[in-house]
């Protein structure tokens, strides 16, 4: 068994799976279908493929969105231990330097991958306090 092989394979990522995993957490954010398409960078189309349990393969750029979402999320669960605010910080205007009076959501309902990855940032580093 040659074990380098194996080491060379990216493993297969079951996009309805990861689908269902970023599409759930925009739910509980109450983001509207088309805030989701933008955020996830999906067409209609695929959007309503994947939602209907349709085959569909998200690309590179759309799993590191999922990406994203899920770990925004898991830092909103460490920083707050009320649902309130772990589901709807995301909705709430924000002050602070880079959000400028905008929601989080907002700004990366635009759809850009860049604005998602500054807003993962920055709620990133509430987890130690860096805010």
């Amino acid at each position: 068994m040659n074990i380098s092989h194996y080491q060379n394979e990216t493993p297969k990522i079951n996009s309805s799976v990861a689908f269902k995993l970023g599409s759930n957490i925009l739910e509980k954010w109450r983001c509207s279908a088309s805030d989701k398409q933008a955020i996830l960078g999906l067409t209609k189309s695929s959007y309503y493929r994947l939602q209907n349990n349709e085959s569909a393969t998200l690309s590179n750029d759309q799993l590191e969105r999922i990406s994203y979402i899920a770990n925004i999320h898991q830092a909103l669960k460490m920083v707050f231990t009320n649902p309130d605010n772990i589901y709807g910080f995301m909705a709430m205007k924000n002050d602070n330097p880079y959000f400028n009076g905008n929601s989080p959501l907002s700004l990366i309902s635009t759809g850009k991958f860049g604005t998602l990855y500054e807003v993962f940032k920055r709620i990133d580093a509430m987890r130690n306090g860096q805010w």
